[in-house]
Parts: C-alpha cells; structure tokens; sequence
C-alpha cells in the first residue's frame, strides 16, 4: 500500500490529512478499509457519493489511480 500512498500524494488537488485519508478542497474524497485479507478503496468520484474499489492487487490499485485522475479532471472541469 506504500507505493499507492505515495502516487496517490502526488496528485494534484489531493491533500492528506491523515494517514490514507485524502481531501478535495474541503471535502473527503479517498480513504480506505481492510477486509479479511483484501484492501478497499472508499472513493467520491461524482464529488458526492463514496464508491468502493477493491484495491489489494497491483493492477487494482493502477485502476483506482487511473479512476481518481480522471475523477478529478472531470470534477475540476465541472467547476469551471
């Protein structure tokens, strides 16, 4: 989980408040939950409403990545 942290970081218009825990502006946006032995990410990718995303695998997390830029791209293209 390390490494999704640390790209999950980088991304422009994200803030970490907590460990795990991402923001938009003022509003959670990312966070995550363990069941069993699988990893699920809680994501608003309309701004409003959480979805979960199985993130255990490598190219699970890659989806997610890919998911939350093109979230926040349309997100931020909204707002314009």
């Amino acid at each position: 989980m390390a490494p999704l942290l640390e790209q999950l970081r980088a991304i422009d218009g994200l803030v970490e408040r907590k460990t795990g825990v991402f923001y938009r502006r003022s509003k959670a946006f990312l966070h995550f939950h363990v069941d069993g032995d699988d990893f699920y990410a809680d994501v608003r990718l309309d701004g409003a409403t959480f979805e979960r995303m199985k993130v255990t695998t490598k190219s699970e997390q890659r989806a997610l990545l890919v998911t939350v830029r093109q979230a926040l791209a349309r997100l931020s293209s909204a707002r314009s």
